[in-house]
């Protein structure tokens, strides 16, 4: 019988597999790069700064995908739905802020199942945020 050495990929968790919090942190960063001049998405951050946004989506992400708890420990039980309540968000921020994203995951440049999971999800994601029509 084969026995699989520990630590190897069938027992890494997503965030293992791509990379760590260094993954998820060029990920968001390059999102947040784009938010920043979108005429669209950028007034939904009434923060001056977009650092304290861009370092909740990398806690929730890492933690998301298998990485340490520091989202819930700090924030409670991320209940994104109702997080995003007080935004309007229509199929154009919906859109807007995909675009971004996709740019953020290509650059990442992952092998090609890891960025379809990602991907999957994150559009999963967004779909749930829209909350209005128009």
């Amino acid at each position: 019988m084969n026995e699989i050495p520990r630590g190897t990929l069938q027992e890494q968790t997503f965030y293992e597999q791509v990379g760590g919090e260094e993954t998820f942190r060029r990920l968001v960063h390059r999102f947040y790069q784009g938010v920043a001049e979108d005429p669209l998405l950028r007034p939904m951050y009434p923060e001056e700064d977009l650092g304290p946004a861009e370092e909740r989506l990398v806690l929730f992400l890492i933690q998301y995908w298998g990485g340490p708890r520091t989202y819930s420990d700090n924030r409670g039980h991320p209940r994104l739905r109702m997080r995003h309540a007080p935004f309007e968000v229509n199929r154009a921020a919906h859109d807007a802020w995909l675009r971004h994203m996709r740019d953020a995951v290509d650059e990442l440049e992952l092998a090609p199942e890891h960025t379809e999971q990602l991907w999957r999800y994150l559009t999963y994601a967004a779909a749930s945020m829209v909350n209005t029509e128009g």
